[in-house]
């Protein structure tokens, strides 16, 4: 699998369609995010453990959207999975990367990895390396809506109040791109407390990643206090795709709120 990945991008960096591949490589015993530039490189390169390839949980395009500012007149490509090719397109939708400078080369999760995720497309589009395996439901929205409203209530304060504010969703976001954020806006969050009290805090970002988020679940990975994020955004997301039809990631269609906000 590793070989096919790296023939398609060696022959994108030798052809010069890419300056450079944002994807990853095993260093002192670790995988990190790189920038290969020099295809000699990439016999260094790694797509996670080899039995779970995709298996190392990086928000790569948050790293390609840094160096797209940084340097937006370079064509780069990057590693996806169906997560990350979900981001890039929600990136675009939000006017924030041209695709014309992006080039994708995708790989599909293994099974095991789909069911771990409980990912809703575990693979690119059109994957160079990988076989394409079937979704996999997400059941916990459904387990919550059966619940009594003020029963659900008390679920998430409970949850919320587990909250320690270290911004470590925010963080890892791949689709958090705001210069300014509005989890540190006094005259938005109207209180003397920053950050803001529970449960405006996650109120807010839950409204915010309306239209934005991928549901690749990092943020979930990233909490110390384990709190369910990514049911909470699941049902940000249902509710967009039942009120708009709009499916984050999946369409090339401006996001609603979006459109809302240019009206």
């Amino acid at each position: 699998m590793i070989e096919q990945v790296q023939q398609k991008v060696r022959e994108l960096l030798e052809g010069g369609t890419i300056q450079g591949f944002l994807g990853l490589r095993e260093q002192n015993g670790h995988i990190v995010p790189y920038l290969f530039q020099d295809p000699k490189d990439l016999e260094g390169m790694s797509l996670g453990d080899k039995e779970r390839p995709g298996d190392a949980r990086y928000p790569l395009t948050k790293i390609l959207l840094t160096l797209a500012r940084n340097d937006p007149g370079a064509s780069l490509g990057i590693l996806v999975r169906g997560c990350d090719e979900r981001a890039l397109e929600s990136l675009a939708a939000w006017n924030q990367l041209d695709r014309d400078k992006v080039v994708p080369v995708g790989i599909a999760c293994p099974r095991e990895l789909a069911e771990e995720c409980e990912c809703e497309r575990p693979y690119a589009r059109e994957p160079v390396a990988g076989e394409k395996t079937e979704p996999v439901a997400f059941a916990s929205v459904a387990r919550l809506e059966e619940l009594e409203p003020s029963e659900r209530m008390r679920h998430w304060l409970r949850e919320f109040d587990k909250c320690v504010k270290c911004y470590g969703c925010r963080d890892i976001c791949p689709v958090c791109f705001c210069r300014e954020c509005s989890l540190e806006d006094q005259n938005l969050i109207r209180t003397r407390n920053l950050p803001p009290e529970n449960p405006v805090f996650h109120l807010t970002r839950a409204v915010h990643m309306a239209g934005r988020c991928i549901d690749c679940g990092l943020c979930e990975q990233a909490c110390p206090a384990e709190i369910p994020l990514r049911t909470l955004y699941k049902k940000v997301g249902q509710i967009m795709e039942e009120e708009f039809s709009y499916h984050t990631g999946e369409t090339s269609q401006k996001p609603p709120l979006q459109i809302a906000d240019e009206q």
